[in-house]
């Protein structure tokens, strides 16, 4: 699909491609080599907010690489650059009636950054994770190269290594992906259990027929409220709504699945459901209190937006400060997403609702599109899996320290047979990590794509 030669986007691409070259080359050598970002949703954050890779040079320059440079209707594909966002993504395929096969839930995640650190959506049970509709990738790589990688040519190693990396074996400047088409409307139907048991028992029935009562479903996600409140999410296309719900003003989403058993939204509102809200994680501003959310203008209502008041908070310790002068109890921070197989799913929950207790947690079934090996993220090719999703923070119990829960959850987690996902800090020793994320492979395209560490090293990097 692509060709530098063909249209102004591809030109300015092949230039931005040729200045960035030049800006690595300019860093000294031995010096660590970063990407200078605006945004970020990785729950890592830095003593400084600048983006610098020391105390002297800046990152990498990468403004240049946040277009869409095309969309093909006919072949039902795009070519993106990596740093593209999926809200300017979404407007580019929605215009052609088309939308990404994975839609994950923040607007300013980017693609690179989806496909390097696996996002996930409601549509994860039929198209997998980003990274399966990628067909090519134009990579960065930590030895000063740009390298087209695909599945089938000499770059296999890295196309297949680059998912779960994280930015340590290469920033991704472009990638073809596929697209799947879109109706006007999404119908919701919210499903209540009482128990965890009966909730995923129909979630994998769901996912295997993709239909329930006889009608078919395009997305399933979860919400638990309890460990007695649970909600089957069901989504499906279609070309028409009686009515049409706006979860952008004065209504919170995550509210509507205890107050409706149906409901309905255009295709752009459901993908944009959870960001307004920041799933329910905007109720620590306030947000959802309707006298704070008549004065929060509505264009601030946004993951973004609350994302940066938090990196401001963990900068300047407030929240801690405050908590310190009142003499209340020292709190961890829990932010996780983590894959655990569906027969096991309900032995998390229990354990987690137990021994951690935050509500509500989030569901979302995925399983591989293919059974093409990932190998820093191995799954089982024919499983279906749940991410379950959690995002607070908790009491420490007295005598205990910071990592006390978290190293809770990645013990009940390896136990159980699943994954976490890296784009929070992990706690896992580093023999531990590496045998839990393939570190030989990841040590072979490491010493073939970046043999002098330009690049941080993945442990390093999820582990600080």
């Amino acid at each position: 699909m692509y060709r530098a030669s063909v249209g102004p986007r591809y030109v300015a691409h092949a230039h931005a491609v040729d200045g960035l070259r030049a800006a690595y080359a300019a860093v000294p050598a031995g010096e660590p080599v970063r990407l200078a970002k605006r945004t970020s949703n990785l729950f890592r954050f830095r003593e400084s907010g600048s983006p610098r890779v020391s105390g002297r040079e800046p990152g990498l320059d990468v403004s240049g690489f946040d277009q869409v440079l095309a969309v093909d209707p006919q072949t039902r594909t795009a070519d993106v650059q990596g740093m593209v966002t999926y809200e300017r993504l979404v407007d580019a395929t929605l215009a052609h009636g088309l939308m990404p096969l994975v839609v994950p839930q923040l607007k300013t995640i980017t693609l690179g950054g989806a496909v390097a650190g696996l996002g996930i959506e409601s549509s994860s049970f039929r198209n997998g994770l980003p990274h399966e509709s990628v067909h090519e990738m134009e990579i960065l790589t930590g030895d000063g190269r740009v390298i087209l990688a695909r599945p089938d040519n000499d770059h296999a190693d890295l196309f297949a290594g680059f998912p779960n990396s994280y930015g340590t074996l290469g920033y991704a400047l472009r990638l073809a992906i596929d697209l799947e088409p879109v109706r006007p409307f999404v119908r919701l139907r919210h499903l209540r259990f009482g128990t965890a048991d009966a909730c995923l028992t129909t979630m994998a029935t769901v996912c295997a027929d993709a239909a329930y009562d006889n009608e078919p479903v395009d997305f399933v996600d979860g919400t638990v409220f309890g460990a007695d409140e649970l909600y089957l999410t069901l989504g499906t296309f279609v070309d028409e709504a009686p009515s049409v719900s706006d979860y952008t003003g004065m209504a919170v989403y995550y509210r509507s699945i205890q107050q409706r058993d149906v409901d309905y939204l255009t295709v752009r509102d459901y993908l944009w459901r959870w960001d307004t809200d920041w799933f329910w994680c905007s109720r620590a501003f306030g947000v959802q209190r309707p006298w704070v959310r008549r004065l929060w203008p509505r264009r601030y209502r946004r993951s973004d937006v609350y994302r940066r008041l938090v990196a401001f908070d963990r900068r300047h310790q407030l929240t801690a400060s405050v908590a310190r002068m009142r003499g209340m109890p020292q709190e961890e921070a829990v932010v996780q997403d983590v894959e655990i197989p569906v027969a096991h799913t309900a032995k998390f929950l229990e354990l987690f609702h137990r021994d951690v207790g935050i509500t509500p947690v989030w569901l979302c079934p995925m399983r591989l599109r293919a059974p093409r090996p990932w190998p820093l993220y191995p799954l089982e090719p024919d499983d279906l899996y749940v991410n379950v999703g959690f995002w607070s923070s908790v009491p420490l119990p007295p005598g205990q320290p910071d990592g006390f829960h978290n190293r809770l959850i990645e013990d009940a987690v390896s136990a159980l047979g699943g994954h976490k996902s890296l784009y929070s800090t992990v706690h896992y020793p580093a023999e531990e990590f590496w045998q839990r994320y393939n570190g030989a492979a990841y040590d072979a395209v490491k010493r073939t794509y970046d043999p002098d560490g330009r690049l941080p090293d993945l442990y390093d990097k999820v582990s600080s």
